[in-house]
């Protein structure tokens, strides 16, 4: 009977290859998690904002504008 080869498949190059790409990806992924998807963020006054663009309420003015007045920037 023949026994089995007890060489590690670390020494084969393509083995090797094929880790150290999976692990550079693996570090790629894992930044890029940290980067952009650490914790949701609400923006400021979100839900007003929400239902203005939903149901199309707009602020009342405080006082009429008149012909020669600038409206106020939005």
């Amino acid at each position: 009977m023949s026994k089995p080869s007890t060489t590690s498949h670390w020494r084969i190059p393509l083995v090797r290859e094929l880790a150290i790409v999976l692990a550079i990806k693996l570090v790629i992924l894992i930044a890029i998690k940290m980067i952009w998807f650490t914790e949701p963020t609400s923006p400021v006054n979100g839900s007003v904002r929400v239902n203005e663009r939903l149901l199309g309420t707009i602020e009342p003015q405080s006082q009429p504008l008149r012909v020669d007045d600038e409206e106020p920037p939005k």
